[in-house]
């Protein structure tokens, strides 16, 4: 096949990748759920996200450590037909919540993982003068999935008690098998005599600080500093995402549900649009403005709700949903654009599936946090735990330095 403008596989990634951040719409998905299904209890339904996160994580992880022998857009094919698997398998459910852990946890999980690691590996590759910019832009529709497709999920599934959810999710997955089957012909890496076109702005492209393979790279200390970074960050992202709802009916609770659902979802909005800012700030100022600016940000959402909640300003509260998405954003690019500029493009696809895996970890801060909000009946104590993980953050960031060759072992 003919190489086509590198922008074209760009926008064929994003509209994958929106695809397969479905997964992400399950806060939305479970209300339908939950109301058909009202002998269930909250802890069941929440179980799901855990178990569609830690298959998320491993099929991210198998896609990255088979990439030098499968083919990418085999990769996007099977995540075609174990996504079209898991809606149906999880349609079929009934008295048991068995087969929603299997559709749509381990099925719908494995497949996006798949997807994610795929396109991250492949589209990537075409822009290696953009490194910050292209993971952006790609994690763009990873993030605004949630908030697109979970607005059309609620549009035309009601949470009135019926069955309409099974429905909905049939005819999800064989719209995203149709869309993954088609984009799966232009998922194709760069060949060796590519190079990026020339730019007018005469940057030349910085080489990697090194080009280590897996086990190398998680014996540099540069590594787990990076990582436990991400584990905070996305603690932080992740707190405030998952309480986010509670947080604004405390302030507002004369605010209509229609009201609040719209501005917790600014919180995805933003997420998807500072992704794309922050690759672009890495690409110009490298990491350590670009993560800086992404730690003061969350302490500034954290103080903008704190007042929202001491105040009962609920215009405070879209202020702060509004700058802690932005925050959030930064998180998932720059995992991405650091791995690439810290252990090079040789390995990126092994490499990077391992750092995702601190998704898998931050995820239980939302947990953590429905706990404290148990033991103290109010959303202070979500906005503490934010601005103490980002603390640690600021603390990890302080030891953090792009590794040398001589690091190599």
């Amino acid at each position: 096949m003919k190489s086509l403008n590198r922008w074209v596989y760009a926008i064929i990634g994003v509209v994958v990748l929106l695809m397969a951040g479905l997964i992400y719409s399950w806060s939305v998905m479970s209300k339908s759920i939950g109301a058909s299904r009202p002998d269930w209890t909250a802890a069941q339904l929440s179980l799901t996200f855990t178990i569609v996160m830690a298959f998320f994580c491993l099929g991210s992880l198998i896609a990255g450590i088979l990439s030098k022998k499968v083919k990418a857009r085999i990769y996007i094919l099977l995540s075609g037909i174990l996504l079209l698997a898991g809606f149906f398998v999880a349609s079929l459910t009934k008295t048991s919540p068995a087969m929603l852990y299997l559709g749509f946890g381990v099925l719908c999980g494995l497949g996006a993982g798949f997807a994610y690691n795929a396109i991250m590996g492949t589209i990537s590759a075409w822009f290696p003068d953009k490194q910050g910019l292209i993971s952006g832009i790609l994690l763009m529709g990873f993030g605004l999935s949630s908030f697109i497709v979970g607005k059309l999920f609620a549009a035309v599934t009601p949470s009135d008690g019926s069955d309409t959810w099974c429905t909905t999710f049939r005819i999800m997955g064989i719209i995203i098998f149709v869309v993954m089957i088609v984009c799966s012909f232009f998922v194709v890496r760069p060949g060796d005599d590519f190079t990026p076109p020339a730019s007018n702005s005469k940057k030349i492209v910085r080489e990697p600080a090194t080009d280590v393979n897996t086990g190398q790279m998680v014996r540099m200390p540069s590594f787990w500093l990076m990582y436990i970074w991400a584990i905070m960050v996305s603690a932080a992202g992740l707190t405030l995402v998952g309480q986010a709802s509670g947080i604004a009916t405390q302030v507002g609770p004369n605010v209509s549900d229609g009201n609040i659902a719209t501005v917790v979802g600014l919180i995805s909005i933003l997420n998807g649009i500072g992704r794309v800012i922050y690759g672009a700030l890495y690409d110009r100022k490298g990491y350590r403005l670009t993560m800086i600016v992404d730690m003061v940000s969350f302490i500034i959402a954290a103080l903008i709700l704190l007042m929202a909640l001491q105040t009962g300003n609920f215009g405070l509260i879209v202020i702060g949903f509004l700058v802690g998405g932005f925050a959030y954003g930064g998180v998932t690019p720059m995992q991405s654009a650091v791995i690439s500029d810290f252990f090079g493009r040789t390995y990126y696809s092994i490499n990077f599936s391992v750092i995702v895996t601190n998704m898998l970890i931050g995820s239980f801060a939302s947990t953590i946090a429905g706990k404290l909000y148990d033991m103290s009946q109010s959303y202070l104590s979500t906005i503490y735990m934010m601005i103490g993980v980002t603390v640690v953050s600021f603390i990890t960031f302080a030891f953090l330095r792009r590794p040398t060759p001589a690091e190599k072992k």
